[in-house]
This record gives C-alpha cells, sequence and structure tokens, in this order.
C-alpha cells in the first residue's frame, strides 16, 4: 500500500497525543476496588466516575479527548466503534492488562507461558463483545482469510479476525474500556486494512470489503433486551438500574439513545442523538438466551423478570413497573434517632416524659 511502511503516521495529533488512548483508565480502579472487596456496595461496576485528577486543568488531556468525554456524558449510546487502519481485524475489551496478584517468591515463566486465569482480563460481557467482533469480521470480504498471517506479524486472532485488546496490545485508558466503564455503551475498534492511506484507486475496493460488515455491526444494536422503567402511576423513573443476572456489569436507564449505536470515528459522531418522549427507557445488547433482570431504584421497591432474547433481530420487550418502598422515610426516622436502634413501644404501656418528649421531637 501507500504508506504500509509508516505505521505510525497520523496517530498522534500535532500536540502528541494519541486520542485512543489519553482516556481515564478506569479499569485499574475497578480490579483494586475488586481486590479490596469493594464492589459493588462501595465502588460501582459501572458508570464508574472520572477521577478528579484527570479532569483537572493541568491535566495532560486532549482538548479532544474532553470534547468526547463531555459528548458520551450527553448522549448515553448503546453501540459503538471508532475505526482505525494499520491492520485487519476487530479488537475489543479489555484493553488494560491486568497485573497478576503479587506472589511471595515470583517463579520464572518460560517464553510460551500462557495465562492460566484469562478471565481476569476479559470483561463480564465477554461473550457479547465476541458476538460483536465476528459480527463485523465474519461479514468481511477478506478479514478472516488469515492465512497469509497478519498485516505486520503472525496472525494473532486465530483465524477469526478477532482479538481482545489486552491480548494483543495492551494498553491502559483506552477510549473502548473507558466507554464500557463509564458509559453503557459497548465499544470496540475496528482495524479496517493493512494500508492506512489507501490510494484512490484502491478506495471502491476498500469500501466493498467493509460496506456488509458495517451494515451487519449496525444491526446488532437491535439485539437483546430494551423497555421502561416506571412507577405504579406510569410515570417513567430516570437513572434507574437494570441488573442482568450472571453478567457483573449493569446499566442505567436514561432519556436518549443513538439510532444506530454510537458511531465513533475519533471525535466525529455519524448518528445524532435521538431524545426520547421520556426518561425511564434503557437497552441493553445481549446474546441469545434466558435471562433473569431486576430494575432497581433508589426509594422503591425491585422487580425481576425473566427475559428471553431471541436469535432474530429484534430486542425483546421488558418493561418495569417499580413500586414505592418505605426505605427513604425509615432512614429519616433513624437519623432522627441518631441511627440508634428504636425502642418498641409496648401497647398499653404508658410512655414515660422522656419517652413522650423523644417522640415529640421526631415529630
Amino acid at each position: 500500500g501507500s504508506e504500509l511502511g509508516n505505521w505510525a503516521l497520523g496517530h498522534w495529533t500535532e500536540e502528541g497525543f494519541d486520542l485512543f488512548e489519553n482516556f481515564p483508565d478506569l479499569a485499574s480502579a475497578l480490579w483494586a476496588a475488586e481486590e479490596r472487596r469493594l464492589v459493588p456496595h462501595q465502588f460501582p461496576n459501572h458508570h464508574i466516575p472520572i477521577p478528579e485528577h484527570y479532569l483537572s486543568e493541568g491535566a495532560a488531556v486532549a482538548v479532544e479527548t474532553r470534547a468526547v468525554m463531555a459528548w458520551m456524558d450527553k448522549n448515553p449510546f448503546v453501540l459503538g466503534a471508532n475505526l482505525q487502519g494499520g491492520e485487519k481485524l476487530v479488537s475489543y475489551p479489555f484493553d488494560t492488562a491486568r497485573p497478576s496478584s503479587p506472589t511471595p517468591a515470583a517463579v520464572p515463566r518460560p517464553l510460551d507461558y500462557e495465562d492460566e486465569r484469562p478471565e481476569l482480563q476479559e470483561t463480564p460481557d465477554h461473550a457479547v463483545f465476541r458476538w460483536l467482533a465476528i459480527s463485523y469480521a465474519s461479514a468481511h470480504l477478506t478479514m478472516t482469510e488469515t492465512f497469509r498471517g497478519g498485516c505486520h506479524t503472525q496472525d494473532m486472532t486465530d483465524a477469526m479476525g478477532i482479538v481482545q485488546g489486552a491480548k494483543w496490545h495492551p494498553r491502559a485508558g483506552s477510549m473502548n474500556d473507558f466507554s464500557y466503564l463509564h458509559t453503557n455503551c459497548l465499544e470496540l475498534s475496528l482495524y479496517l486494512g493493512c494500508d492506512k492511506f489507501p490510494h484512490e484507486s484502491e478506495l471502491q475496493q476498500e469500501w466493498e470489503n467493509n460496506k456488509e460488515s458495517l451494515l451487519t455491526f449496525m444491526e446488532q444494536i437491535h439485539r437483546g433486551i430494551k423497555g421502561v422503567v416506571t412507577d405504579q402511576q406510569g410515570e417513567p423513573i430516570a437513572n434507574a438500574t437494570i441488573v442482568v443476572g450472571g453478567i457483573n456489569h449493569n446499566v442505567r436507564t436514561g432519556g436518549y439513545r443513538g439510532l444506530a449505536g454510537c458511531w465513533q470515528h475519533r471525535t466525529t459522531p455519524m448518528t445524532p442523538p435521538v431524545p426520547t418522549a421520556s426518561g425511564g427507557d434503557y437497552w441493553r445488547i445481549l446474546n441469545p438466551g434466558e435471562y433473569r433482570v431486576s430494575a432497581r431504584a433508589e426509594g422503591y421497591n425491585p422487580s425481576v423478570k425473566t427475559c428471553h432474547v431471541l436469535y432474530d433481530i429484534g430486542a425483546t420487550q421488558c418493561n418495569f413497573v417499580l413500586s414505592r418502598s418505605n426505605w427513604k422515610r425509615i432512614r429519616e426516622i433513624m437519623a432522627m434517632n441518631g441511627n440508634r436502634p428504636i425502642r418498641r413501644v409496648v401497647p398499653g404501656r404508658p410512655m414515660t416524659p422522656r419517652e413522650r418528649l423523644r417522640l415529640r421531637m421526631r415529630l
């Protein structure tokens, strides 16, 4: 190709930032919290907040990166992809390599050593990410033809055209990891071809190679479950949490969605966000199967139901109606009592002056 020998050309901005790796490393923060057993009660497994030091004025963060993060926060997309070149494969999270737990006496590992616990580097949605990656690679005209090897080295995809980022090119702070851990969006990297800068005469063939893959990938946003979380009066509940049994990664309800996913080519959206009629709606991409799904929200009792995802394109409707709980009022009463146990009043026994005074103060 025209620029096949200069893979790094165009990889960094003029200020020296690699935008793809310029996001906060939320994966390491999550794993550190897991080691301390803080997840999920004290540290969330989804929508992990951005560290304060990363948002400071002196932080080494590109203007484009800040713009993309603000765009993601404003529009809770569901499916995303960033288009890259220099390779011909699909890469999916995690891109960050999880460090091995320290041992008192580390044994030297042979050169052909393979991680005995590869699940430590897999996302809770590993099976979903593989499905999404295969949907693109299998529809590509040449991506799975790896008998000649990869673009620059041996084939890293086991003849499938897909690879997990941490096992191929580990790097912290990627846009894919950030999108997964900070938003509702499942994002992958699409490496469209070995030549980053194909000649004009080659563009038509490159389009033909990737056209069906792009369409197939976009269709996957309609796979899984979707619905609305409301109260008993039919009012939508924003920021409710959707929990899928067996997958330790939740999503939240919101008020916006993307038509066909979060198509990100570095910093330019291809699909504008479309406001829904009201909040309380959610989308959750899942592989075909049967799932135990629950909806939870502050001040409400959780609701649980079984949702079936079929192989046919079309998300399964799975709505939830939550009833009000008394926990908010109970917490208020406990706080007024100094969070001490409240003495039970025995019927028929007159209250002492102190008990009567405490009751009057609480009311």
